[in-house]
């Protein structure tokens, strides 16, 4: 090997390290700089009662429990959708160009800024059913069906045709197969969606600003669905932009930054369960 070859093998491989290394510091450094603002205010009086400006308190209650309302209600529109959806273009659809311009229009969604889909909710979802909860979790379907949809497909997809031949030689009927035979073998993509679509919910703010309202008071599940209410991400620019509560805002921070790093662990876990029972 030449020198000049040599000296460039070595000055990329430095340039690859010390893209890593900045890409590492970045993220530790922005994790750690939350973290240390943001965890020395997190009290369980700011984390058990609602804001009352009579006792001069503030409190995030409403708003864990309004982002607790959203997830739920965006996971039992979007799973079922989202899951059928993918079972129908993978197993059941004949028009191969159909299903292209589908997935397509899929991935075209996935990448559309999160604000446009807040104006469309608006026009949509809060002209017919008022700024909510239910409102935004409609809007957040829309948001996350692509995800949900696209996961299910490349999961589906990775159990071996000759699963189907198998049991379809056994006199199984379509849907049986699939049920019994294709989703057990990619719960794993179904899961790992829902996860994905759980940490894409948690963390949106824009959509919701338009859709869901600014509201910090404690509901029950379906009275929430119903009345308008803020997010952890939605309260979080209310106290740090409107209010100038910048020690609220970065423990609401810290807290995100806390689930965020939980949901990833799970997806990872999740995939490296399901992984090994495949290979069992």
């Amino acid at each position: 090997m030449s020198t000049k070859r040599k000296i460039y093998i070595g000055l990329m491989q430095g340039l690859m390290y010390l893209c890593t290394g900045l890409t590492a510091a970045l993220v530790l450094f922005l994790f750690g700089y939350v973290l240390i603002k943001g965890i020395p205010n997190v009290t369980w009086e700011l984390l058990s009662t609602k804001p009352s400006y009579l006792a001069n308190r503030i409190g995030i209650l409403p708003d864990i429990l309004n982002t607790i309302y959203i997830v739920i209600a965006t996971l039992l529109v979007v799973l079922p959708l989202g899951v059928g959806a993918a079972i129908y273009l993978t197993e059941y659809a004949q028009n191969k160009k159909i299903v292209e311009i589908i997935e397509y229009a899929a991935e075209t969604l996935s990448g559309i800024p999160s604000i446009i889909y807040g104006l469309v909710g608006m026009l949509l979802f809060s002209n017919n059913f008022g700024t909510s909860i239910l409102a935004g979790a409609l809007t957040l379907v829309i948001m996350n069906l692509p995800t949900v949809m696209r996961t299910t497909q490349e999961s589906l997809k990775t159990v071996p045709q000759s699963y189907r031949e198998g049991a379809f030689g056994l006199g199984a009927g379509k849907w049986r197969v699939i049920r019994t035979v294709v989703l057990p073998g990619c719960v794993d993509g179904v899961i790992t969606g829902c996860i994905l679509s759980i940490g894409r919910i948690i963390g949106e703010s824009a959509a919701l600003l338009f859709t869901a309202g600014f509201a910090h008071a404690i509901n029950g599940f379906f009275k929430g669905l119903r009345s308008p209410g803020a997010t952890l991400t939605v309260a979080l620019y209310v106290y740090a932009k409107e209010e100038g509560e910048f020690a609220v805002a970065f423990a609401i921070a810290a807290i995100l930054m806390i689930l965020t790093l939980l949901i990833n662990m799970s997806t990872t876990l999740v995939g490296k369960y399901f992984a090994k029972r495949r290979n069992v």
